[in-house]
């Protein structure tokens, strides 16, 4: 395992796994959004994220922390494992919330620039597609895994899953749970 996506719904832990995962294996960590934002909520232009994108995957190991639906075959193409967080609508928009409500007022980590979370009109009506999103990206995601038999695809329905197959990971390593985020 060298070069790992980590798929999945909004607010269905990926970025709590992604974290887990990197200080066990010790694979440099991305957070897309990181890429992706800037301050206040404004996206980067698709050229620039596309060009600080290649820059991690033509790199030997890293982590991919995020969706980016249209980025997916372009780290594909590298990657040797995908993780994906295929859980229930419901807990994805709990997550969402639950995030919003932990965060208020900050911007995290794992955020590119100054994003504060905030629990205005705009940012609730994200609970609606965190809720939908899995259900309507399912089958398209499915087809893109499916153009790429060679890669490791784990699959996780739960949480619980996720947790157990980390445990297991950091057993089999002999290592302790650390932080990797670059």
């Amino acid at each position: 395992m060298e070069r790992v996506l980590v798929i999945g719904g909004c607010g269905a832990g990926k970025t709590t796994f992604a974290k887990k995962l990197a200080g066990i294996t010790g694979l440099p960590l991305v957070h897309l959004d990181v890429l992706g934002w800037r301050g206040n909520w404004e996206k980067v232009p698709h050229e620039e994220f596309d060009e600080k994108l290649a820059e991690v995957v033509a790199r030997e190991r890293w982590i991919t922390d995020g969706n980016y639906g249209r980025t997916i075959p372009v780290r594909l193409r590298r990657a040797d494992t995908v993780f994906w967080f295929d859980l229930p609508g419901i807990v994805c928009a709990g997550g969402v919330l639950d995030r919003m409500i932990r965060n208020r007022g900050k911007s995290r980590d794992d955020m590119g620039g100054d994003c504060r979370e905030t629990l205005d009109r705009e940012r609730l009506g994200f609970l609606w597609y965190a809720l939908t999103m899995n259900r309507k990206s399912r089958k398209k995601i499915r087809g893109m895994l499916a153009e790429y038999p060679d890669v490791r695809l784990i699959v996780f329905h739960t949480r619980r899953q996720a947790e157990r197959y980390l445990e297991t990971l950091a057993e089999e390593l002999g290592k302790e749970e650390q932080d990797g985020v670059e």
